[in-house]
């Protein structure tokens, strides 16, 4: 049976923030941040999440200047998702990332004012926020299950 479960990554060089979704109901929430090291994850923690939540695949932000071209971050980004694919053999699905860390502090902010916009709370929420990018990007797709 193929999982309706999806992680979510926001990727940074000192914290990737996780997010779980559900392409049923396309929706996805926080999960949690984890610490990174140079760009470098503790990927015992990532094989961990992947066993607990065991996803079809991954959506992993891409990190773009507002005219669509690469950042200095994206090749670090591709470096992590291709790492995702061979330590674990899950696919990876690469989605545009544009505002979404501006987007998490506003929502953040908006719930619970400036007490909310912890680091930890922003990277989570933004990994919230890709997914579901990936989710409206994708509804076709996903109410035929031609992608899955």
């Amino acid at each position: 049976m193929v999982s309706d479960i999806l992680l979510g990554f926001d990727f940074g060089t000192k914290s990737i923030g996780v997010a779980v979704g559900q392409k049923l109901t396309c929706t996805a929430r926080a999960l949690t941040t984890l610490k990174a090291k140079n760009g470098k994850p503790h990927w015992h923690q990532i094989a961990k999440l992947l066993k607990d939540w065991q996803p079809n695949y991954t959506v992993v932000g891409l990190p773009l200047n507002m005219d669509g071209t690469e950042q200095p971050l994206s090749k670090q980004v591709y470096t992590f998702a291709n790492d995702l694919f061979t330590r674990f053999g899950i696919t990876v699905k690469l989605q545009d990332e544009r505002l979404s860390t501006i987007e998490a502090r506003a929502l953040l902010f908006k719930k619970g004012g400036y007490r909310a916009l912890r680091k930890s709370k922003i990277d989570s929420q933004s990994a919230v926020i890709i997914l579901q990018d990936w989710f409206e990007m994708n509804k076709f797709y996903i109410n035929t299950s031609l992608i899955f």
